[in-house]
């Protein structure tokens, strides 16, 4: 049941507005803020109770998606230069970690994930390179929008190719499967990751669909292993197998959203123009940290 996830009485509360387009929220764990981007005027943020709404990083290259590894580095996915990116001890100084596959240009990369093994995923569909409200429209070099996995030695796979637009991922918190967002197709699908970091399997989990704006974009899962999916209404609740709970409904158009606070018991939403949240019954997964 939906009241099992989130209280009937649970109130939103809006920390951030003025924003244009928000994106990428993730929870750094170590430090305890809020990290998102803002693609429509290219820049960073970072949100704690203590500090309040600070820029992070500016120009972004219009980052979209942010992850957390297991150093506690943010890594980030830019739409301008289509690659992948990664802040350094040194916060003035970003690295990039992959910009093409086989000598050839990523689209844009969309959203990011970091494993226990320290290996990255990302999804790569075109939206940097056909919106202009989120990117700089240029061709595409790409035949296909994949999802691949960056190794820690520095190679890169294409793990899947058969998507429209792939968007957003995550792992189970058994990192037996990992789920991947069809926004086109309104897909939630899931697969099997082998031993050797390859897929297999790719069902179709889930359909999202509903009243309200939205689409499916942003996904995480929480500690008993369900699915929380962007889609109409707000943030759809799915079981570990895919049925359908309910629906977390938020107020404005969400593309993304993570789980925070020290327990990770606070859903924190990036709503068009504002950042807002609520309090959750339930534990989301928080990115690994070394010890």
């Amino acid at each position: 049941m939906l009241s099992d996830i989130i209280a009937p009485d649970a109130r939103l509360e809006t920390i951030a507005t003025g924003l244009t387009i928000t994106e990428g929220t993730v929870w750094h764990p170590r430090d305890n803020y809020l990290v998102f981007s803002d693609l429509g005027t290219g820049k960073v943020y970072r949100w704690s109770e203590a500090d309040g709404l600070s820029i992070l990083r500016t120009p972004s290259n219009i980052t979209n998606g942010n992850t957390i590894d297991r150093q506690g580095r943010i890594i980030s996915c830019e739409h301008a230069t289509n690659c992948v990116s990664r802040f350094e001890a040194d916060p003035r100084h970003v690295k990039v970690l992959a910009s093409t596959y086989q000598g050839v240009a990523f689209n844009s990369p969309n959203d990011v994930i970091v494993d226990s093994q320290d290996r990255i995923w990302f999804t790569d569909p075109d939206y940097g390179r056909t919106s202009p409200r989120v990117g700089i429209i240029r061709p595409l070099d790409l035949p296909y929008k994949g999802v691949f996995r960056l190794d820690p030695d520095g190679s890169i796979t294409l793990v899947a190719s058969d998507f429209i637009q792939p968007n957003g991922l995550c792992l189970t918190p058994d990192e037996r499967h990992l789920l991947v967002n069809d926004t086109t197709r309104s897909h939630v699908r899931r697969f099997t990751v082998k031993a050797d970091g390859s897929l297999e399997d790719g069902e179709v989990l889930a359909t999202i669909t509903g009243d309200g704006v939205g689409k499916p974009d942003g996904m995480k899962v929480d500690t008993a292993g369900r699915i929380y999916t962007t889609g109409p209404g707000g943030i759809h609740v799915l079981t570990p197998e895919g049925g359908f709970i309910g629906v977390i409904k938020t107020p404005a158009n969400t593309r993304n959203f993570c789980f925070g606070n020290a327990d990770y018991r606070t859903m924190y939403f990036a709503m068009d123009e504002a950042i807002a949240r609520v309090q959750l019954r339930v534990t989301g997964v928080a990115p690994l940290q070394e010890a």
